[in-house]
């Protein structure tokens, strides 16, 4: 195995520095994908990471990539929730890392809601 110099450890620094910053930064637009034991085992981790390269390609600093556990649909997961500022929040389900990107391009960026593959729009509440 190679050693690694210090620059190589600065690059990994610096990169691992701007993923933490798209999870935790403020921004225009959030994206929680649903990672609870269904959704990991659905495979919600290919899903968080086509959301992180999107993110990354095109440099977008004002939008937040978040988890949540079980959004309580097993059988839709793997899920994500899109909020942007001002709009209801809409659920997609049935996700895979290609829906991922179409739900990135059109809706997080475009602002246009993706019916194919969305669940639902709203809150849920309890009365």
């Amino acid at each position: 195995m190679a050693k690694l110099k210090l620059e190589d450890l600065a690059k990994l620094r610096d990169e691992a520095r701007a993923m933490v910053a798209l999870r935790e930064g403020k921004g225009r637009a959030k994206i929680t994908v649903h990672m609870g034991t269904c959704g990991i085992a659905s495979g919600a981790r290919d899903i968080m990471d086509a959301f992180m390269k999107e993110l990354a390609a095109g440099k977008v600093e004002d939008v937040i990539l978040s988890t949540s556990g079980c959004a309580g649909l097993c059988s839709r997961e793997p899920m994500a929730t899109v909020e942007i500022l001002g709009q209801p929040p809409v659920k997609y389900a049935d996700l895979t890392p290609e829906k991922a990107k179409r739900v990135f391009k059109e809706h997080v960026m475009g602002g246009q809601i993706v019916t194919d593959y969305a669940l639902g729009l709203g809150s849920e509440r309890a009365f």
